[in-house]
């Protein structure tokens, strides 16, 4: 399996980008958003999804852990495949997602291309209780609240860890965002 890509984005190409590594071309299809803000000529890390089926091979990529495990956990759902998880991972960022799925917000997830209403509502029963509490506050030293993210390094180490999307978060509730990330994993898994 193909676990990451770094390499340089060389084409755009209708919701796919073609990434150079080594003088090797690999085309991965990304989310809406991240198609749309990543340039002609940038270097990045994406995290891939390598689906085989009986008559074909596709890469599906995403910048964070998050979005790629949310990935995962969408294809887990009867009816959905790799292109409608991307779909609804077009919708927005995967915290808006996520934060879509654990409030039941079925009509949120409807509006993704080829997503009809009752996958919609098989989507967020069967996940609304894995992807972990919607946005969530946090206050910071001096009290000021802040939105916490599944994008935050300290919420990938934790799943690169091996723990769920829903765990990590559960576990970085109350830990403070002012903390270097080691020293907020390291609190995280204290608690």
């Amino acid at each position: 399996m193909i676990a990451h890509i770094n390499g340089e984005v060389v084409e755009k190409i209708l919701g796919s980008l073609i990434i150079d590594v080594n003088n090797i071309g690999y085309e991965i299809q990304v989310p809406q958003g991240e198609y749309e803000s990543l340039i002609l000529g940038d270097r990045i890390k994406l995290y891939t999804y390598h689906h085989i089926r009986e008559q074909s091979e596709e890469l599906f990529g995403f910048t964070s852990l998050a979005g790629k495990k949310l990935f995962e956990l969408l294809i887990t759902v009867q009816g959905v495949g790799p292109k409608a998880a991307i779909s609804i991972l077009s919708l927005g960022n995967s915290e808006a997602v996520r934060n879509a799925i654990a409030n039941t917000d079925k009509d949120f997830i409807a509006r993704a291309s080829g997503v009809g209403k009752k996958t919609a509502e098989r989507v967020v029963v069967d996940l609304s209780d894995k992807v972990g509490l919607a946005l969530r506050r946090d206050n910071d030293a001096i009290g000021n609240s802040q939105l916490i993210s599944s994008s935050d390094e300290a919420h990938e180490a934790l799943m690169a860890l091996g723990y769920s999307l829903g765990d990590a978060s559960i576990m970085l509730e109350g830990v403070s965002t002012d903390l270097s990330t080691s020293e907020r994993v390291k609190k995280a898994l204290q608690q």
